[in-house]
């Protein structure tokens, strides 16, 4: 077969986003890169910064833009570490990393120069407070792209760089990205890399949400999870609703049917992502997956179900 699109995996949380991008990144020409990177969806991230200096350009909202892809890039991404101590620069290639954020500054910045810093504390005027306080402060101008495209392509190029380095320092000839909330960026995603191929991970809303329940990052009372989980199914099937996922590069499994057949859903996992099957150390499980079944009594569970209302059938189940 020829050499199989990057992939994106997408889905609520807590759905089997990370199981299903390790099986993926075990597929012997797949590299997983191993951390949810973030920095392509999330607040501050590439997909802001391409509205910023395009339909949304003004210098002020662009400027901030890079000050907040600055910050993302430079402090957020190199100071949070996985569960192995690891960070994505290390994971990517420091050198790599390093270099490729640098080169980016230029390809999106028309100008700098340095602004008188404003008094703080007892200062007067535009003179510090004391002989220690900044007397001027570094300001940009961002570049405004009248061709998103050509925007998109340097985004692409720093994307490519790092994870396609990274997927050739593993000897495979693509990668696969998980951050679940990519589920809300396809769009972009696709924009970005025309070729990829995005697989959305499903489970049974009850059990996605009992799982939640369970999370230092999520609210731990039913009500608060709920309050969390129905605007994000709502949003997730509204834009399903609306969009012809028929004619992009889309898979869409059940983490509970990978349980039923894994040999069989496995095969057509693979398949449906250009590649031979290949038989993976990791698996699904119906009992991993079954084990917060009991997690509700009969009256929690009929208010769950209930206040869920029609995101279960819509989301595929009964």
């Amino acid at each position: 077969m020829p050499s199989p699109s990057p992939v994106f995996v997408a889905g609520t949380g807590r759905s089997g986003t990370s199981r299903i991008a390790d099986v993926i990144g075990q597929h012997p020409l797949i590299h997983r890169i191993p951390m949810e990177t973030k920095f392509l969806v999330e607040p501050g991230g590439l997909r802001d910064l391409a509205d910023a200096l395009t339909e949304r350009y003004d210098p002020i909202v662009g400027e901030d833009a890079l000050h907040r892809l600055s910050d993302f890039l430079t402090v957020r991404v190199p100071g949070r570490r996985d569960d192995r101590g690891k960070t994505v620069p290390e994971l990517v290639g420091e050198r790599r990393y390093r270099d490729a954020v640098h080169q980016l500054w230029p390809q999106v910045i028309a100008h700098a120069f340095e602004e008188p810093a404003p008094a703080a504390g007892f200062g007067d005027g535009d003179r510090p407070a004391g002989p220690f306080g900044p007397v001027s402060r570094r300001r940009v101008v961002p570049r405004y792209f009248r061709d998103r495209a050509e925007l998109i392509a340097v985004l692409r190029g720093l994307v490519e760089t790092l994870f396609g380095g990274a997927a050739a320092d593993a000897g495979k000839p693509t990668w696969c990205e998980k951050t679940p909330f990519n589920l809300f960026a396809m769009d972009f995603l696709w924009e970005l890399v025309p070729e990829a191929t995005i697989v959305h991970i499903k489970r049974h809303p009850v059990s996605v949400l009992a799982s939640h329940l369970a999370q230092s990052w999520a609210p731990s009372a039913v009500d608060g999870a709920l309050a969390y989980l129905v605007p994000i199914y709502d949003r997730w099937l509204t834009w399903r609703n609306a969009t012809d996922l028929t004619s992009r590069r889309y898979v869409e499994v059940k983490a509970e049917d990978l349980a039923a057949d894994w040999a069989g859903q496995r095969r057509a996992l693979f398949e449906r992502l250009g590649v031979e099957d290949a038989v993976t150390a990791l698996t699904f499980q119906a009992d991993k997956l079954a084990h917060r079944d009991d997690q509700f009594d009969a009256g929690t569970r009929a208010y769950v179900e209930r206040e869920l209302g029609e995101i279960i059938p819509a989301m595929g189940y009964e």
